[in-house]
């Protein structure tokens, strides 16, 4: 009767964890669905802040040669192939670690996050902004920054597979870059004219909200496999997983 009960109990607890990562999920997702309608239907005081923010910075990037290259370099080399060229290489390793479920999980996370920018950028068809002078040019669509998704899909993944490999101290210093990158690249967007601010935080929320989605999946695959309650913001994805990802760890993997 024990077993039993402990058996309810854990799906019991599977239950509330889900339900608790359904709503940050949900929390994650209205504020985008806001910022989303702002945009499509023209809010006056989010183009008034919008307008305000490109011409500033647009200003100083005139005014100031070297901060826009040095813009254009972290544009350039954060731009959203360096990420997919990183992702797929760690896809690949960890297929070869034998670790294929976050193999899946990475894989489908930078692939499902990249189309649905993509189709949003094609849905809102928002032009981007038009500078005199202008430092950069940048085709498509402007809604959301694809460069800012890209960047904070590509540093959330790592990010949450990362995490299981390194103590406190490296687990801060993950969280940092992390961050950091994500913005970096969305300011640099917005400094080179190419993208409003309101296309930059559109990116990092819809990023956000997508690997928060995906890693919320796969904790539930976890759970339906037996393995122990994870947190993935301190613990990453598949904590377990550290044995088949890291060299000294052996070549076989349990399929993590």
């Amino acid at each position: 009767m024990r077993r039993q009960g402990g058996r309810l109990d854990a799906r019991q607890g599977l239950g509330l964890r889900l339900a608790v990562a359904t709503a940050a999920v949900a929390l994650i997702g209205v504020p985008f669905t806001v910022l989303l309608v702002f945009v499509k239907t023209s809010f006056a005081p989010l183009t008034e802040i919008d307008e305000s923010a490109a011409r500033n910075l647009h200003a100083y990037a005139v005014a100031n040669p070297g901060f826009a290259r040095l813009m254009g370099l972290v544009s350039d080399v954060f731009a959203p192939l360096t990420w997919r060229i990183v992702v797929g290489a760690v896809v690949a390793w960890l297929v070869w670690r034998r670790a294929y479920r976050l193999a899946l999980w990475a894989a489908t996370t930078i692939t499902v996050g990249g189309l649905l920018g993509l189709a949003l950028k094609v849905v809102v068809a928002r032009a981007r902004p038009s500078l005199p002078d202008p430092v950069a040019i940048a085709p498509g669509a402007s809604f959301p920054s694809g460069h800012t998704v890209n960047a904070t899909l590509g540093a959330g993944i790592l990010l949450l597979l990362v995490l299981p490999l390194v103590r406190e101290r490296g687990r801060a210093v993950a969280w940092t870059f992390a961050v950091l990158i994500p913005l970096a690249v969305g300011f640099s967007r917005i400094a080179l004219g190419v993208h409003w601010l309101s296309d930059v935080v559109g990116g990092l929320v819809f990023g956000v909200a997508v690997v928060a989605a995906t890693a919320a999946a796969f904790e539930t695959w976890r759970r339906d496999a037996g393995r122990r309650p994870a947190q993935p913001l301190r613990e990453g994805v598949g904590p377990e997983a550290k044995r088949e990802i890291t060299p000294e760890g052996g070549r076989l993997g349990h399929g993590s």
